[in-house]
């Protein structure tokens, strides 16, 4: 569980003694959380969060799988929410993944036994992604909410790549504009609570962030001929912030046989806090998902391996 700290506090001026953390390689203290089931679990399920935002957004999703034995743990990424490191700054996206690597090794010292699933949303799809492709035999399967695996086409294009170079090598932190809340979620009252956060973070994104981003998109690109391990896609097709075109690329360009893609009409970015009926839906959807690749799985209503499927 969580290592012991000397007195640090976290950027919002809470001891880490006080409150649950592990330390990465680096020797930055992560905020994390623990949602553990009543009964013994029978999984373990890391949930990676998104660019600029925090762990505590997946409550109701980890509550989820309390409710079936199951049990989740997450931490804010360097850089984010009630962790260490300047915000929204990192020096090479493969620190994401060491310290999510680390934790996970952490809960697994505890609970060996355990098929260990991984669940991201946005950024942490591709933290998700890359994390499993470092291990590829560990992880039971992988659930992706609206994943960054391609950079937008309307933000990526080569003109602008060639200038985020040039500008990244003289002017690293100037600022690409800010993530529009808008595109979010199409339920006003989940914007706001984003907007109103002040977990969240609501500055510029650096040029050296979003090239770290690219770098991580380009890499994922790279490793899909070679994917083999179970997948869930879901992404919503008015998505402006993580373009659809990833996830089917990722569905096609993959070798996965256990693998499906649900595609929600009209659904923004944050699946999991869009409107109630789209929400509800995702949460059921990823439950069910892991459930059925549990070893003694509660018995759900089957679904086919290989699927595409399309949710009004």
């Amino acid at each position: 569980m969580p290592e012991e700290g000397s007195e640090r506090l976290t950027p919002q001026g809470v001891p880490y003694k006080d409150i649950p953390h592990i330390i990465n390689a680096d020797g930055q203290y992560l905020f994390c959380r623990y949602w553990t089931p009543d009964s013994p679990p029978r999984a373990l399920v890391f949930i990676a969060h998104g660019a600029g935002e925090h762990c505590g957004g997946y409550t109701d999703l980890a509550q989820k799988f309390t409710e079936h034995s199951i049990l989740a743990f997450t931490h804010d990424h360097v850089g984010h929410g009630q962790s260490q490191g300047d915000r929204m700054v990192i020096s090479d996206f493969q620190i994401f993944i060491r310290d999510t690597l680390q934790h996970i090794d952490i809960m697994k010292k505890s609970h060996p036994d355990l098929p260990v699933f991984l669940v991201g949303h946005s950024m942490g799809g591709a933290i998700s992604i890359l994390t499993a492709c470092e291990r590829p035999s560990e992880f039971a399967g992988l659930v992706l909410i609206a994943p960054m695996i391609t950079m937008n086409p309307e933000s990526a294009t080569p003109f602008k790549v060639f200038l985020a170079k040039f500008l990244n090598h003289l002017l690293p932190s100037l600022s690409l504009g800010n993530i529009d809340s808008k595109w979010i979620s199409r339920d006003e009252k989940e914007v706001e609570a984003y907007d109103s956060d002040e977990l969240n973070y609501h500055g510029g994104i650096r040029i050296s962030f979003g090239m770290q981003l690219m770098r991580a998109a380009a890499k994922i690109e790279k490793a899909l001929p070679d994917i083999s391990w179970p997948f869930l896609l879901l992404h919503g097709n008015a998505d402006k912030l993580c373009d659809i075109s990833g996830s089917q690329l990722m569905y096609e360009k993959t070798q996965s046989q256990d693998k499906a893609l649900k595609v929600y009409d009209g659904a923004y970015h944050a699946l999991h806090h869009e409107l109630p009926d789209t929400a509800s839906s995702v949460l059921q959807e990823l439950s069910s998902w892991i459930l059925q690749r549990l070893p003694e799985g509660n018995p759900v209503q089957s679904k086919a391996q290989a699927d595409v499927a399309f949710s009004a």
